[in-house]
């Protein structure tokens, strides 16, 4: 059996904070005796888990400070290794070649600590929104990514998005072709548009495409007094939320099974038939 975890964060802008609240919940995640009974256990982190709530040229710096030894992806391995998760770390700022921009990265880790799977967030916030920010423009100092991705484990196949990625459904129509059981969406959605439309989409998304969908959000004022939504959730492929936490950190947990998506999809088919 597989267990499936989300954690949701109200992130600094210090990324050894940020590294030490999450093991706190590593910690508490792991310590549940009922953990032995399971094959796998897969733990989602919120967009941008090691660093939130500075301007988005601070990310550019933090990437270009952390490339040359790759210290927040060691950084991440090192917890997956240290509590034998299958670690779906969020997002992170990861510098590009031209040094000029970073990407938006999901980076996902077995048990043993090895990186062994990278998503480049395809779609960047660029909006207006009726908050405090007012404008978004997440493409300034962020490089678009161009590549759907999947994590093939031994057990289960995830397909990895970012937050805004959510609104674009042909992007998970494709991530299912591809042959994905699970959909991640680590996320730092806005409140305005997360009272709006957060569960909504989630729930739409796991419905037609018949996947586990596992949402893990930043939560509450930040720093740079930008707010975010919370309401983590686990949603199963018929669209019923399996697990929800509103506010807070904190962390929420399901079981994965694999025949309820057998049965749904036997059921109801609608794509799982496309070629890849």
């Amino acid at each position: 059996m597989i267990k499936l975890s989300a954690i949701q964060l109200n992130s600094k802008a210090d990324v050894k904070h940020n590294l030490q609240v999450i093991e706190q919940k590593l910690v508490k995640l792991t310590s549940q005796n009922t953990l032995a009974t399971y094959e796998q256990h897969i733990v989602v982190l919120p967009e941008c888990c090691l660093f939130f709530g500075a301007r988005d040229n601070a990310q550019l710096s933090l990437a270009k400070e952390s490339s040359a030894n790759n210290d927040l992806q060691v950084a991440l391995g090192a917890l997956a290794k240290k509590y034998k998760v299958t670690l779906i770390a969020g997002s992170i700022p990861l510098l590009t070649a031209e040094g000029n921009k970073f990407t938006n990265s999901s980076c996902a880790f077995n048990s043993n600590g090895t990186l062994i799977g990278r998503y480049d967030k395809i779609h960047l916030f660029d909006v207006s929104v009726a908050d405090s920010e007012k404008t978004y423009c997440e493409s300034r100092f962020t490089h678009a990514g161009s590549t759907p991705y999947i994590v093939k484990t031994p057990t289960v196949n995830i397909g990895l998005t970012i937050c805004f990625d959510l609104r674009f459904p042909m992007l998970f129509q494709r991530l299912t072709a591809m042959g994905a059981d699970i959909i991640t969406v680590p996320s730092a959605f806005t409140r305005v548009t997360g009272k709006a439309h957060w569960q909504t989409l989630l729930q739409a998304r796991a419905i037609e495409n018949q996947v586990y969908i596992i949402a893990a959000g930043q939560e509450g004022v930040h720093e740079n007094g930008r707010e975010t939504w919370g309401h983590s959730m686990i949603i199963s492929p018929w669209g019923e939320i399996l697990a929800s936490i509103e506010e807070g950190e904190g962390i929420i947990s399901s079981d994965f099974l694999p025949q309820e998506i057998k049965r749904i999809r036997a059921s109801m088919p609608l794509m799982h038939t496309a070629k890849t």
